[in-house]
């Protein structure tokens, strides 16, 4: 069964190398959202809704049900397929369940950029040199070398896609859309709860939009957003034991949560 992983902002396929190795795999494949590692193209929006239809279209291609996964805006985009095309999936998994909770509030830095006087100060900080954008990670929580890592993923045409998926998902757009919430547990569903992670909600959050959805929770415990490099062995263990209890989809136990 195919591995699809989707990663977030501001990164691209690179954040996965190190689950990837762990996960030992040769099954795996990584899709980039347009302007994060991959071409935006001509008629795209870049809104919260053509991301969902894009990563549809890229699983109907694979041709059978997928364990998809996904992290940060990777992990919405997930869930989003999950609400709506679960006959795409043999499961889910996914760190940005909390963003479909209806009381969830953007963080600070994605109010930035939903706010249209602040474009040149959100491009200002994909264009940044180098070591300031090391420095930006480094303030965020991150060590160093994780923040060496993101920073040199980070390009300033990813402001081309930043700015209008954000403020397309501006509030009440993801409360609208966690509404659909409960239709997710057609698939067996993993939230991957990083208590550290400053950006998707409190714990108490996360967990209760997991329930809505009908999926297991796995606390990473002391691990932040950025947990897939932070502690990738973790990681691999919990998705790995997670796949281990999921059935095909039409098998017995498949059309619902994992046992």
């Amino acid at each position: 069964m195919t591995v699809v992983l989707v990663h977030g902002n501001p990164e691209t396929e690179a954040v996965w190398a190190p689950l990837r190795a762990e996960l030992g795999r040769d099954d795996v494949v990584c899709l980039s959202p347009p302007g994060f590692g991959a071409p935006i193209p001509p008629d795209f929006g870049a809104t919260v809704l053509e991301y969902r239809d894009w990563l549809i279209g890229e699983l109907e291609n694979f041709g059978e049900p997928v364990d998809l996964v996904g992290h940060d805006w990777g992990g919405g985009h997930v869930v989003n397929v999950a609400m709506t095309r679960p006959d795409l999936l043999r499961s889910w998994a996914s760190d940005a369940v909390g963003l479909f909770a209806p009381d969830y509030v953007w963080h600070p830095l994605a109010q930035i950029w939903q706010t249209p006087e602040e474009r040149e100060r959100a491009v200002a900080v994909f264009s940044a040199p180098f070591a300031e954008r090391v420095d930006l990670f480094v303030q965020r929580g991150n060590d160093r070398e994780i923040a060496e890592v993101l920073a040199a993923e980070m390009a300033a045409e990813m402001a081309a896609a930043v700015l209008p998926l954000y403020r397309s998902a501006a509030q009440p757009v993801m409360a609208q859309l966690g509404q659909g919430l409960a239709g997710a547990a057609r698939r067996p569903g993993l939230c991957l709860v990083a208590t550290a992670d400053q950006f998707t909600g409190s714990v108490e959050l996360r967990t209760r939009a997991a329930a809505t959805a009908g999926a297991r929770v796995v606390v990473l415990e002391g691990l932040g957003h950025w947990w897939m490099l932070q502690d990738p062995g973790q990681g691999a263990r919990a998705l790995t034991e997670f796949w281990a209890q999921v059935s095909t989809p039409g098998g017995p136990g498949g059309t619902g949560r994992a046992s």
